[in-house]
Order: structure tokens, then sequence, then C-alpha cells
């Protein structure tokens, strides 16, 4: 292990240790600890090909002073002197919209080192605090551990499955309360170097189109503090409000899993899924959030009864959601057992193969060799995330829409006159497209017809 990582492991360990020994108490002493090793760590967990901020930094650049460098952001930090750049603002492509964007914040190169080094610093004190249904950014956990614990909830028990209520947050990082995270901030972190860093953060302000404004609320998608602040703000506002005050009043079993700001929550009851959604909006309201009338919604989500498959009940039929890019449904497994499945939900499918029909556009003057490996990295990374048991069909869809487009513009190429197919197939012959494969299971059990 690298000297850095070994330093701040240890110091990471006495601050778990003792934010578990002690779990209403607020610290008011961590900065110290922020040093020049810690810096270098930062430095090091710290995404460098990313893009550029406002001041147009690169890190080739910034590691030619690299120790100058860090040297001076860290004591700009304690003493009070860091200014915080305003991010630069760029919009990316929602869902599978081809005119819905959202906002993207990108901070400086050295705004994300002190970030990352902040993050560092609370990230042990709120790791003994979240819950085991908060999987979003957090360390050692993942969107297929949400994903796997979700099937794995709605197929124990008897009967197996019930109700889910999939809620949408409108805007939740642009509409954060920045009072209502500073007074639950406070609640364990009263250290002044750090809280005034956080909030130089969230008043920094957002350049787009060379305008800089101040939003009153939120925090921009892309900041390394970001999903921090956003799991503190949940952990208060649902996490735990649903675990202490909303379960005990289930009549049965009830179960939330949240990835950052997406998340739904599983019932056996239809009378205690009911209840929540009344309550839900009320819920959110009350710390400036609102909830989507028409996309949150409750859904039907069990087996169909053996009656329906002899068509004596029309009306029993499961419904279907979407959860981080999988649409969720009941099917047969190779046992005859009733099990929760996953397939490539539309948007995401879209947006996928946009991406790669722009990225083909883009590019078709490298080489054939080139666009091949960018080509592979990218079916294969596709596959890493959506290469899940039983979503074959999708992934052999989605290899099957990338090699038209790739010949399309290998078409379109100045000095190609004509891609036929014929010559295409020659091409990928020498040149085979990424073949799709399940990369792992999510499939953790088997619930009985």
């Amino acid at each position: 292990m690298h000297r850095n990582s070994t330093i701040v492991s240890t110091k990471q360990k006495r601050i778990a240790a003792l934010a578990k020994l002690s779990p209403e108490m607020a610290f008011t002493s961590l900065a110290y600890l922020m040093d020049i090793d810690w810096l270098k760590e930062a430095y090091r967990r710290t995404r460098k090909d990313g893009a550029v901020g406002v001041d147009g930094v690169t890190a080739e650049r910034y590691e030619q002073d690299l120790e100058i460098n860090l040297q001076s952001l860290l004591d700009r930090a304690k003493s009070g002197a860091y200014r915080a750049p305003p991010v630069r603002r760029v919009h990316i492509p929602k869902g599978g919209s081809s005119t819905e964007t959202r906002p993207l914040g990108i901070p400086t190169l050295e705004d994300k080192v002190l970030q990352r080094a902040v993050v560092m610093l609370l990230e042990p004190i709120y790791e003994q605090d979240f819950l085991d249904c908060s999987y979003g950014f957090r360390p050692r956990r993942s969107a297929h551990q949400a994903l796997a614990s979700f099937r794995d909830q709605a197929m124990t028990g008897r009967p197996i499955g019930g109700w889910v209520l999939e809620v949408d947050i409108r805007k939740f990082f642009d509409n954060l309360d920045h009072r209502l995270l500073r007074q639950f901030l406070r609640l364990r972190v009263r250290d002044g170097v750090l809280l005034r860093l956080i909030d130089k953060w969230l008043k920094a302000g957002v350049m787009e189109d060379g305008n800089l404004s101040h939003p009153d609320s939120g925090t921009p998608q892309g900041g390394v503090i970001s999903p921090l602040l956003s799991n503190v703000f949940l952990h208060y506002v649902l996490d735990q409000w649903f675990e202490q005050d909303v379960k005990p009043r289930m009549r049965q079993r009830a179960f939330l899993i949240r990835y950052a700001d997406d998340f739904v929550i599983g019932f056996r009851d239809e009378r205690d899924a009911q209840r929540v959604l009344e309550v839900i909006p009320q819920r959110f309201g009350k710390y400036g959030l609102t909830v989507h009338p028409t996309k949150t919604k409750l859904v039907r989500f069990r087996p169909p009864s053996l009656r329906k498959e002899w068509n004596e009940l029309p009306d029993d039929r499961p419904g279907t959601f979407d959860l981080l890019g999988f649409t969720h449904y009941w099917a047969r497994s190779r046992n005859g057992y009733w099990v929760v499945k996953l397939k490539t939900a539309k948007d995401r499918f879209t947006r996928a193969v946009h991406s790669i029909d722009h990225w083909c556009r883009d590019n078709r003057h490298l080489s054939i060799p080139d666009q091949h490996k960018k080509l592979t990295e990218k079916l294969r990374g596709h596959y890493a995330y959506y290469g899940v048991t039983g979503n074959s069909a999708a992934l052999a869809r989605f290899l099957h829409e990338v090699g038209p487009r790739w010949r399309r513009w290998l078409n379109r190429r100045n000095n190609i006159r004509s891609m036929t197919w014929e010559r295409f197939l020659v091409i990928l012959r020498r040149y085979p497209l990424a073949p799709n494969r399940a990369v792992r299971s999510t499939l953790r059990r088997a619930a009985n017809p």
C-alpha cells in the first residue's frame, strides 16, 4: 500500500471508531488531521482525465509543481483564504430523451482535490450513521448490490412480491435546501474549517455560457462532495424517517432501497403502501422538495396467479417498474419458480445506442483499428453494468444496433466511397465486436411457486 494511503487509513479508522462509539457526538476538531500527506492522497484519488473547470488547469500542468501547489492549497484551506471557484455547467442527455437534459457541474482540478480531502474526513463518520438501505456513492457498495437486495427482499416470505412505491424527486440536486443541509451537518460536524469550506462550495456559483449565477439552493451534480452531501440530507429526510417512524406503523413488512436520490419502497400490504403514498409528498414538502405527480406511482408487483394463466382473472397482471437502469418484472426460472428478473430499461437502452451513434459520428476520422479498440471498450463497459443473468436478449439487441451504426459512419468517411455490407463484414471478421455476455448474477435465491 502507498505510504500516504496507510497514513490516511490509520486516521480514518480512528475517526470511524470514535464515531461508532459516540453516535450522538458532533466532531469539533477534524481539520487538523488534514496535512500535506492527506492532500497528496486526495490528489492520488482524484480523477485526472476529466473535463477541466473554469480555470482550464489540467492535471499535467498542476503536477509540474505538485508539492508547492498542494501546500498552497492546504494553507489557504486552513487559514480561510481559499476561494471556491464556480463550477462550469454543461448539460448531458437525460434518459432516452433527445431534448431533455440534466445539468452537470464541473469543478476545477484543485477544487476536486480539496473536496476529496474533506470527503475523506467526513466519510468515516457518516459510514457509521448511514443505514443499510442506502447504496449510492458509498465505499464497498454498488448499484448491483442495491438491485440484488431488492430482489432478495421481494422474493422473501409468503406470498412473494407485493407492492412497489416508485418515487421521483423533482430536481433534487437543484432544490436541496442549504439551510437545512447545514443543520443536518452540524448534528455530527462542528469543525469550523470544514463547515466554512462546505459553505463556500454551496455558494460558489455556476458558470454557464459566460454567465455567473449564484443559486440559493442545490448542490451541483459532478462535484466530488455532492454525493456525500446528498446522502446526508436524505439520510435524515428519508432513511431515518422510514426506519424509525414508518416501519413500526406498518401492518406487514416494508423495505426501502435507495441509491442517491433514486429509491423505491416495497410493501407486502396494499393498505400500507397507500398510506405511505399519501404521506410521501408531505414529508418531502416539509424539506423543500417535491415529488413528480405522474412519475411517482404505486405498482402491483407480485407474480401472476395460476388462475391468470388459465385466463380466469384478466386483471390479475403484475406491474413493472424501473430502478437503476433496469426494468424489474416477474418471470419463471428454469426450475419453474417465480423470480424477479431484470432487463435494460427502454430509456437507458435508447441513450446507450445514441451515445454509440454520436461517438461513431464524431470519431469517424480515426483509423479502423483505433475505432474498433474504443468500441470494444464501450461494449465491454455496457456489458459490465447491464450484463446480468436474464438480460441476454437486451445485450444481443444492443450489439445488433452497434454494427449498423459503425458501418453507417464509416460509409461517410471521405476516403471510403461505399461501405457496403459485404465490405463491412470483411472488416468485422478482422475486427470483431465484443460478443455480449452476462458478467454477473444478481439472482441470489429462487422462491417456490
